[in-house]
């Protein structure tokens, strides 16, 4: 049986660049980072002299999962186009009180998004209103936004 979410895990290209538009934009808090390497991260990554720097950014919610960003530091990692439409982590969405105003002020710092807001009545399913927006981190990864309505 597995009792939790430990962290979500996100390759970043530039991890210096991440933290900081994972904590001076989005607003979560810096935990701490570490180095990985040696045979035991060739071993996990499968790759012959794997390193990598982890950092650990949490959100005031201190009961949620970490958010993990990697950036391998042995080799260049791909650029890939994230999409929703493709077998992967599709999202890492992060709650909100007030999408209209974190929409309007991550606008004015340049975040790109994918739409605005949209506002979605799924009551019939148990899950309630919401309003819900998605948006790219530097590296492109996708991220959504959501506000429960109820």
């Amino acid at each position: 049986m597995i009792p939790s979410i430990a962290h979500i895990g996100l390759t970043v290209s530039d991890l210096t660049r991440s933290i900081a538009f994972y904590r001076d934009v989005l607003g979560l808090s810096y935990v701490g980072e570490m180095s990985m390497g040696g045979p035991e991260s060739a071993a996990l990554f499968r790759r012959p002299g794997c390193t990598a720097r982890v950092a650990y950014l949490q959100t005031k919610d201190k009961h949620a999962p970490l958010v993990e960003l990697i950036q391998f530091t042995d080799h260049p990692s791909a650029a890939a186009e994230s999409s929703l439409f493709q077998t992967s982590i599709s999202e890492l969405c992060f709650s909100t009180d007030d999408i209209d105003a974190e929409y309007a002020r991550l606008c004015q710092q340049g975040v790109s998004f994918l739409s605005e807001p949209q506002t979605f009545d799924s009551t019939a399913y148990g899950f309630g209103k919401s309003r819900a927006v998605y948006l790219r981190d530097p590296d492109g990864n996708i991220l959504e936004l959501i506000q429960p309505l109820d």
